[in-house]
């Protein structure tokens, strides 16, 4: 992947609403037609900057299935 490409990604792909960490790569995967498949491990070396960047911002919520999971979501400046 060229490096740059999966912020975008994931930029993208919060667009729609926030999301945790295991959505946001099912989310890659379902649009690329499973030709994405970022890891864990990738992905969260790719959140973590971008936070720190002010693109994204992070919380600690309750899932679906009750586990506590951080949530991602676009700041204005991940937005433009």
């Amino acid at each position: 992947m060229l490096q740059g490409t999966l912020d975008m990604v994931v930029l993208k792909a919060l667009q729609l609403e926030p999301m945790h960490g295991w959505g946001i790569t099912e989310r890659i995967a379902q649009w690329s037609e499973s030709v994405l498949q970022p890891g864990q491990g990738t992905l969260y070396r790719a959140l973590y900057p971008l936070e720190k960047q002010d693109f994204i911002r992070s919380e600690w919520r309750i899932t679906d299935n009750t586990r506590r999971a951080r949530y991602y979501s676009l700041t204005a400046r991940g937005r433009r």
